[in-house]
C-alpha cells in the first residue's frame, strides 16, 4: 500500500477517409484518430463529448495557465462536421473573467437542447468551485454556441451524513492505518474532521467531470464530486433540469469523478476513480434510481488516481475508457463487459507510452454505431486532445501490445 496516496483532502493529423458506418458495418474492427487542434503549451485538460443532433461531434476541455496558480483558464469548444476529417478552430465556450473555469462535461436532452456543465473555480482550490450549467438551442452554427440560459447549480447535502456515518468511517480508517499515517496525514484527517460540521464546505466545493445519466422516467442524474472530503454526489432533477436537490452522498473514502450507467434491471452503478489507497476503480450501486447508495467497494480494474468514463451501447454492452495501471497514466485502455460490468471480457490499449500522459477520457457512442472517445493527450512536444473512433469489433480483437 502506497500511504502517501491517502489524501483526504485532497505533428501529424491522421487524414484518413472519413468512416460512414451503415447498420451492418458498425461491427467492422475500425480504429482512427485525430489531434483536435496543435500541440500547445497549456494545460488542456478534462473533456467533454457529444453527438449533435446533425451528426457533427462536439468537445469541450479547459485550457489555461493553471487552474491552481493562474485565472486565465477558460472552457474551450471544436466542432467536427459529420463527414469531414478536420476539427474545427478552438473556440470559448465559457470564461469568467479572473476566475478559472475547469472540468467539463455535456449533453444533448430530449429536447436536443446542448447542455455544459463546469465548475468556476473561486479561491484557486477546488474546495471554492461552484458549478455552472449553460443551456443551447442553436449550437450547430460555427464557432461557439448560442446560450438560452445559463445557472448554477446549488446543492445542500444532508449534514447527517458528514457528521454521523462519514465520521464513523473515517475514524475506522485511522484505526486501521495508526501505525502508517505520517504527523503531514494527520494534520490533513484533522483538517477534514473539522470541515465535517462546516455547512459552508458542505455546499461548496461540488464539479462534474463527467456527463449526466438521463433516467427512464426523465430524471437527470449529475455526477458530482467533493476534493473538500474526497466523496461523491448525485445531483438530482425531475423538472428537466430546471431545480436540483443532492443525493445521498457515496462515502468511500477516495471515491471521486463518478460515471454512473443504468442495468436492466434499474440498478444503476457508479464506477469513479481512485482517490484513496485501493489502487482500484471505486464502484457503488443505487436501486431506488440514486437517491440512496450502498457501500463503495472496488472493482477488478486498476486505477492510478486518475478520471475514467463509461457507456451503455445500443446493444447493452458497456464500454469503460480507464487507465490500466494503479501507478501511472501512460496506459489508457477501453474495456468491455457483455453482462452489464459484471465481468469486463475485453480489454484493448489505445496508449502506452512512458513518455506522455493519456488521461480523463469521456465516451459516448454515436447514431451511426462507431464508439467516439476524447481524452487530454500530454506529451513532451506539448498537450492537446486527441479524438478516436472505434468500433466494439475493434475492442474484441486481440491486442498483443504488453
Amino acid at each position: 500500500m502506497n500511504v502517501s496516496s491517502f489524501r483526504l483532502i485532497p505533428l501529424l493529423l491522421l487524414t484518413l477517409t472519413p468512416l460512414r458506418l451503415g447498420a451492418d458495418d458498425s461491427a467492422r474492427p475500425i480504429l482512427e484518430w485525430q489531434y483536435v487542434f496543435p500541440f500547445d503549451e497549456q494545460h488542456n485538460h478534462a473533456p467533454g463529448i457529444v453527438e449533435c443532433p446533425n451528426g457533427d461531434i462536439l468537445v469541450s476541455w479547459y485550457r489555461g495557465s493553471g487552474e491552481r496558480q493562474a485565472d486565465d483558464v477558460a472552457v474551450w469548444g471544436a466542432r467536427l462536421r459529420k463527414g469531414t476529417r478536420h476539427w474545427s478552430q478552438p473556440f470559448v465556450m465559457a470564461d469568467r473573467p479572473g476566475f478559472p473555469d475547469c472540468n467539463t462535461c455535456m449533453m444533448i436532452d430530449s429536447r436536443k437542447r446542448l447542455w455544459l456543465f463546469w465548475p468556476t473555480i473561486l479561491a484557486n482550490t477546488w474546495e471554492s468551485c461552484i458549478t455552472n450549467v449553460r443551456i443551447s438551442s442553436r449550437y450547430t452554427d460555427d464557432g461557439p454556441p448560442k446560450w438560452d440560459r445559463q445557472d448554477v447549480i446549488l446543492l445542500k447535502p444532508k449534514a447527517d451524513y458528514f457528521t454521523k456515518q462519514y465520521r464513523r468511517l473515517l475514524e475506522a480508517a485511522i484505526q486501521r492505518y495508526h501505525d502508517q499515517l505520517t504527523d503531514e496525514l494527520r494534520r490533513e484527517i484533522d483538517v477534514v474532521q473539522t470541515r465535517l460540521d462546516d455547512t459552508l464546505y458542505q455546499r461548496l466545493g461540488w464539479q462534474p467531470r463527467c456527463k449526466p445519466t438521463v433516467l427512464p422516467s426523465g430524471r437527470i442524474l449529475l455526477p458530482l464530486y467533493s476534493d473538500t472530503y474526497s466523496v461523491s454526489i448525485m445531483a438530482i432533477s425531475d423538472d428537466e433540469g430546471k431545480t436540483w436537490r443532492a443525493s445521498q452522498p457515496l462515502l468511500g473514502l477516495g471515491n471521486i469523478q463518478p460515471i454512473v450507467l443504468r442495468r436492466s434491471d434499474g440498478t444503476l452503478v457508479a464506477y469513479m476513480r481512485e482517490n484513496g489507497i485501493t489502487g482500484k476503480i471505486r464502484v457503488c450501486q443505487s436501486t431506488d434510481d440514486g437517491e440512496h447508495w450502498g457501500e463503495v467497494t472496488s472493482s477488478s480494474l486498476p486505477n492510478p488516481g486518475a478520471g475514467i468514463d463509461a457507456v451503455r451501447l445500443a446493444n447493452g454492452h458497456w464500454v469503460l475508457v480507464y487507465n490500466d495501471s494503479a501507478t501511472s497514466r501512460h496506459r489508457l485502455a477501453v474495456a468491455l463487459s457483455d453482462d452489464e460490468g459484471r465481468t469486463w471480457k475485453w480489454k484493448r490499449l489505445l496508449e502506452n507510452d512512458r513518455q506522455g500522459r493519456f488521461h480523463y477520457p469521456a465516451v459516448i457512442q454515436a447514431a451511426d454505431g462507431a464508439i467516439h472517445a476524447v481524452y487530454s493527450y500530454h506529451v513532451p512536444q506539448g498537450k492537446t486532445m486527441k479524438h478516436v473512433r472505434f468500433t466494439e469489433s475493434w475492442i474484441r480483437q486481440e491486442d498483443t501490445r504488453p
